[in-house]
């Protein structure tokens, strides 16, 4: 079993999990030694301490959650949930983007148009997908892939996990907020079912532009941003160190957003996050998206516009 990496308010489950560990290497370095009834009552208050931290995290406590590097990304979604997933590379205008990876698939017997960003689960992985954020041809090859879509008259995936668009000069040279902004109208122009799933971050620009949908869904512990909790508390307080306090004040929450309106349902994890139990917590996105595109495939293709034009024009006025 590999090693699990606890949060830091997570300490009272790991060291009742690191007890368990021990009792079990005693007992498999002499097999005599009887040790199922006290694993079964740590096994009981680890369970217990782990449902009360996670029902009461707090914003910033959700923030580390939906950072966590164990927790499922695009590709993980992708081999459980997509058949014959067939991956398009390119914007056609400058160069591929492996922050942004997207394609055609078979959503439990569905075509689909699949996009999202993509983290990397290793250092490796991580540099080659930028930490999943893309530069404007990444934003530039969601639209191209959007309109092919539309073309074929495919409904539209996204699942977004990201920090953020990459901020470097290169990508501000070659357009970041026109192509953020254009991605962002394409999205609003679908003639298409648009279904999106924030998996983990959904930070600012980065993921609006892929996230203008029907139907907006979150993880439990996802977050939903205008800004990173690191980037708000610099503009407010010029001090960096305050993301805590920023992230606590900023409505960034499923919970939060869901009581204003911003986005339409909360996909319930596993107790303890997503990456405790990645394919439970896959399999219950997956059942939570056929649910939403069945609800839109009654709808004929200006109906579809209609209803995503009425969601955005009406955000925000029942406040």
């Amino acid at each position: 079993m590999s090693m699990r990496t606890y949060l830091d308010f997570e300490k009272a489950v790991a060291e009742l999990e690191g007890k368990i560990a021990e009792l079990r290497n005693l007992a498999a370095e002499d097999p005599s030694v009887s040790i199922d009834d006290e694993v079964q009552k740590l096994e009981i208050k680890a369970e217990d301490a782990l449902k009360e931290i996670y029902n009461t995290l707090t914003p910033w406590q959700k923030t580390q959650v939906a950072r966590h590097p164990a927790r499922p990304h695009f590709l993980d979604f992708v081999s459980k949930l997509i058949d014959e997933f067939t991956p398009l590379s390119g914007d056609r205008r400058f160069a591929e983007d492996h922050a942004i990876l997207g394609g055609f698939g078979r959503f439990r017997g569905e075509t689909v148009m699949l996009i999202g960003q993509e983290k990397g689960s290793d250092t490796e992985g991580r540099l080659k997908h930028n930490f999943g954020m893309a530069r404007p041809e990444g934003y530039r090859k969601a639209m191209r892939l959007m309109e092919m879509a539309d073309k074929f008259n495919v409904p539209v995936l996204t699942l977004v996990d990201t920090a953020g668009a990459y901020p470097g000069i290169g990508a501000e040279e070659r357009g970041q907020s026109e192509a953020i902004a254009r991605s962002t109208e394409c999205c609003l122009k679908l003639h298409v079912p648009m279904v999106t799933v924030v998996i983990g971050e959904g930070g600012s620009g980065g993921a609006v532009a892929i996230a203008s949908a029907n139907r907006v869904l979150m993880l439990e512990h996802a977050i939903y941003t205008v800004a990173s909790p690191e980037a708000a508390s610099s503009i407010l307080w010029r001090d960096s160190t305050k993301a805590k306090d920023a992230a606590n004040s900023m409505r960034i929450t499923a919970a939060d957003l869901k009581k204003f309106g911003v986005i339409d349902g909360i996909i319930k994890e596993p107790v303890g996050g997503a990456h405790r139990e990645p394919l439970q917590a896959i399999l219950q996105t997956g059942n939570a998206i056929e649910r939403e595109l069945g609800a839109l495939a009654a709808m004929s293709r200006d109906e579809i516009l209609q209803d995503r034009r009425q969601k955005f024009l009406t955000l925000g006025q029942d406040l």
